[in-house]
């Protein structure tokens, strides 16, 4: 199974999201996109779902020769969040990561300026809360994520994905109360691999996305 694009992507984790709403499991929701892949998937649900659109950054740290390694994401002012099994293997402690992790705050604080423009951070208590990226690969940003927002009190708490790997999608299961994978595939390589298109977006593309949501 392959996504043409983000958007049929979205529009089918949508369709999926609207059944669960129409039987009232999803009360008062509100969208979370994880930027910048997740915001052109996200918008799609929050317009089936009619619920406002937001984006929740979070930054993979990785491994400093390699740094598309993910073994740990950072949110808010959070802590760093890390793969142990992972920092074991690679023999890396917080000395090896502390550049890394230096480097990814700036470049999140500077996505949360520049995304949020003055709003202020939407309130999550009590709410239905769907966090949205395009894709699992080891888990540890949506992880993160979803570990963030907890804390934050919401009602219900989804991580709706289109694609990632059983075994990244079973490791989230505790963190909220509804994991949707509409795509497991058990031979898994990477995200991009299961879209026919996949270009990198930039900041305008997600700002673009933004203003457009909040016109609608």
């Amino acid at each position: 199974m392959r996504f043409h694009d983000r958007e049929q992507a979205g529009r089918e984790l949508a369709a999926r999201l609207r059944i669960e709403q129409e039987k009232g499991m999803l009360c008062d929701p509100l969208v979370l996109a994880l930027p910048r892949g997740g915001v052109t998937v996200a918008r799609q649900v929050a317009s089936a779902l009619d619920a406002p659109l937001d984006v929740l950054v979070v930054r993979k740290i990785g491994v400093p020769y390699e740094e598309e390694l993910g073994v740990g994401a950072i949110v808010g002012d959070d802590e760093p969040l890390y793969d142990e099994q992972s920092l074991r293997a690679l023999g890396l402690g917080d000395a090896e990561l502390a550049p890394v992790v230096g480097r990814e705050r700036e470049e999140l604080r500077r996505r949360e300026r520049l995304y949020r423009q003055g709003r202020p951070v939407p309130e999550l208590r009590g709410r239905t809360v769907i966090v949205v990226d395009d894709g699992l690969a080891t888990g540890v940003t949506a992880r993160a994520a979803l570990r963030f927002v907890r804390r934050r009190e919401p009602a219900r708490l989804v991580l709706a994905v289109p694609v990632g790997p059983p075994d990244a999608a079973d490791r989230l299961r505790p963190e909220a109360d509804e994991v949707l994978c509409l795509h497991r595939p058990p031979a898994f390589m990477a995200v991009g691999a299961f879209y026919e298109e996949f270009d990198q977006l930039t900041d305008e593309d997600v700002l673009r996305t933004l203003h457009a949501e909040a016109d609608s």
